[in-house]
C-alpha cells in the first residue's frame, strides 16, 4: 500500500494554510452561506453542478470550494489571491496542472466540519471519496489520482456522524480509534482524551489522519498500523471507538469497507475482543452490520457476542433484504458503471453468498459495550428505527449509570428511592373522541432516544408526582388512598412498572 500523492504536514506552513482557510470562511458554516441550502446539500450528495454555479465568481471562498470540493483546476494567480500557495505546493496540498503550470488543483479533498463546540475543523480524504460515499470512484482497479481503489479513504459520511454522535465524551486518559480512516473520531476524541491511538491496516489511512488532525489544529495522535487489536496486543484504553470495514460482503475487495472475514465474523469478533482492551469502567462503542440467519433469533445471536464483565446496548436502526444490500454496496464501490455483464455477475456472487449462509437480511445499528466486571451484566439488545436527538454521548452514559442503579436495588430498595420525571416528557391520552376514560394513557420524550410508552392510570399518575422529593413508596400508598385501592397490593405490583420507566429513562433516580 501507498501513501504516494498525499500532502506532509509541515507545521509552520499548515497552520498558515488553516489560517487562509480561517481568513477565507472555507468552514462549515461559511459553505452553507455561499452555496445556500439546495446546493449545499446537492454536495452532501456527491452532486457538483449547483456548487459550480454559485461558485463562478472570483473571491477566494469561491477558490477554495473550486479547489478543494468540486477538484476543479484554478489559475495560479486566483489560488494565490485564497492560499499560501508556495507552501501547499511545497507541502502537496497542491499540484501544478496544464502545459506552462499556469493553474494548480488539489491533491485531496479537504472539507470543512463543524465540530460539537463551534470548531472549525476540515477533514481529508482521497479525491472523490468525499461526503456521500465512494460514488464518485470510477470504476476499474484504479481511482482517482491513480490511487489503487482497494486503498481509497473515504471522508466524513452518515456512519461517521452518527458514531461521533452517540460517543460518550466524559474526559479520559486514553482513547483508541480503531479503524480510523480519515481521522474523524480521532479528531473527536482528542478533545476529551489526553492521548489518542489510531489504527488502520491501510497506511494511506494513517497519513491522511495526520493531514486531518494537523490542518483542523489537533494534537498529534499515536498512529499505528495493522488490523484489529493486533497493534495494540497488552495496552488497555477508556475509550474504544470503532467505525469498522462492516460490510458483509463475497470477498475483501476494498480494504475501507470490506472487513476481510466471512459473513459479520469481523463485527463479532471486535466485540468479543475489546473487553481485554478495555480499562475498568470503559466504553467501546462501534457501528456494525449483522446478519439475519433463517432459524436464529438476531436478539440472540447479538447477545451472543457480548463477553463476559460487560455491559451492552445494542440498538438495530435499520434492516435491509439481501437485494437491498448488495446493491446499496455495489453502488457505493462504483460497481454499477462497470458492464451490465460484469455488474450482474457481482450481483450475482453476493446474493449466492447470502443463500449459502442462509441470511435473509442485514441489520445495521450501534453496539456500545461497558466493562463493568459484573456477574449480573446487563445486555439490551432492540430495535429502535425512529428519529433520534443527536447528539446521544450523554443519553448512552445515562442508561449504563440506570442499570447500575437497578441492579443494585431490589423491591424494597426502589419504593424506599426518590425519582424525578425526565425533562421534556410529555403525556397522551389515546380513546374514542367523547370516552370518558382513555384506553390507553402514552408516555412520550422529546430528548434523547425520543421514546414513547403505555403506562397504566397508575403509573401516568406516580411519572406525573415525581419531582425528587418523596420516596417511591409513599407516593404509592397516597394514589392507592386516592384510588381506593390497596396499598399493599398497589407497593406489590408497581415496582415492575418502575423499573421499565426508569431503565427507559423516563423516570431518573435521585441521589443524595
Amino acid at each position: 500500500m501507498s501513501t504516494t500523492h498525499l500532502p506532509t504536514a509541515d507545521p509552520a506552513r499548515t497552520a498558515r494554510l488553516r489560517d487562509a482557510l480561517l481568513a477565507a470562511a472555507f468552514t462549515a458554516d461559511g459553505l452553507l452561506d455561499l452555496l445556500g441550502a439546495s446546493a449545499y446539500a446537492a454536495l452532501a450528495r456527491s452532486e457538483t453542478v449547483p456548487a459550480l454555479r454559485a461558485t463562478r465568481g472570483d473571491s477566494p471562498l469561491e477558490t477554495l470550494v473550486r479547489l478543494f470540493l468540486l477538484q476543479r483546476p484554478v489559475a495560479h494567480a486566483r489560488a494565490a489571491a485564497a492560499l499560501p500557495v508556495a507552501d501547499c505546493l511545497a507541502d502537496g496540498w497542491l499540484v501544478r496542472d496544464g502545459a506552462d503550470g499556469e493553474f494548480v488543483r488539489a491533491s485531496v479533498d479537504v472539507r470543512p466540519y463543524g465540530g460539537p463546540e463551534g470548531q472549525d475543523w476540515w477533514i481529508v480524504s482521497d479525491l472523490g471519496c468525499a461526503v456521500g460515499g465512494a460514488g464518485g470512484i470510477a470504476g476499474g482497479s484504479a481511482g482517482p489520482g491513480g490511487v489503487d481503489r482497494s486503498e481509497l479513504v473515504l471522508g466524513v459520511g452518515g456512519a461517521s456522524t452518527t458514531l461521533a454522535g452517540i460517543t460518550v465524551r466524559t474526559p479520559v486518559a486514553s482513547a483508541l480509534d480503531l479503524g480510523t480512516g480519515s481521522g474523524i473520531q480521532a479528531l473527536h476524541a482528542a478533545q476529551h482524551a489526553t492521548k489518542v491511538t489510531a489504527t488502520d491496516l491501510n497506511p494511506r489511512a494513517l497519513h491522511i489522519t495526520r493531514l486531518t488532525l494537523a490542518l483542523s489544529g489537533a494534537p498529534e495522535a499515536d498512529l499505528r498500523q495493522g488490523s484489529l487489536f493486533e497493534p495494540v496486543a497488552g495496552e488497555t484504553y477508556d475509550l474504544i471507538v470503532s467505525n469498522p470495514p462492516f460490510v458483509i460482503s463475497p470477498g475483501a475487495r476494498l480494504t475501507y469497507r470490506d472487513g476481510g472475514m466471512s459473513g459479520d465474523d469481523l463485527c463479532r469478533t471486535l466485540v468479543r475482543q475489546s473487553a481485554d482492551r478495555l480499562n475498568d469502567g470503559g466504553y467501546c462503542q462501534l457501528l456494525a452490520n449483522w446478519q439475519h440467519v433463517e432459524g436464529e433469533d438476531w436478539r440472540e445471536r447479538l447477545s451472543s457476542w457480548v463477553p463476559r464483565g460487560c455491559d451492552a446496548w445494542i440498538v438495530q436502526r435499520e434492516v435491509q433484504d439481501i437485494a437491498q444490500y448488495a446493491e446499496l454496496w455495489l453502488r457505493d464501490g462504483g460497481d454499477h458503471r462497470a458492464a451490465p455483464q460484469e455488474y450482474a455477475a457481482r450481483y450475482d456472487a453476493w446474493l449466492e453468498e447470502f443463500e449459502a449462509r442462509k441470511v435473509k437480511g442485514i441489520g445495521f445499528g450501534w453496539i456500545t459495550l461497558r466493562k463493568s466486571g459484573s456477574d449480573r451484566p446487563s445486555v439490551t439488545v432492540e430495535e429502535w428505527p425512529h428519529p433520534v436527538e443527536q447528539p446521544l454521548g450523554a443519553t448512552v452514559r445515562a442508561h449504563f449509570e440506570r442499570q447500575d442503579f437497578l441492579r443494585t436495588h431490589d423491591d424494597a430498595a426502589l419504593l424506599a428511592a426518590r425519582f424525578r420525571l425526565a425533562d421534556q416528557v410529555v403525556q397522551e391520552q389515546v380513546g374514542m373522541p367523547g370516552a370518558e376514560d382513555p384506553e390507553h394513557v402514552v408516555l412520550r420524550q422529546n430528548r434523547g432516544m425520543r421514546r414513547a410508552t403505555k403506562v397504566d392510570t397508575v403509573g401516568a399518575g406516580f411519572a406525573g408526582v415525581c419531582d425528587g422529593s418523596l420516596p417511591a413508596g409513599r407516593i404509592l400508598d397516597a394514589i392507592a388512598q386516592l384510588v381506593g385501592e390497596d396499598p399493599v397490593l398497589l407497593r406489590d405490583r408497581t415496582p415492575e412498572a418502575i423499573r421499565m420507566l426508569v431503565e427507559q429513562g423516563f423516570l431518573l433516580p435521585v441521589t443524595g
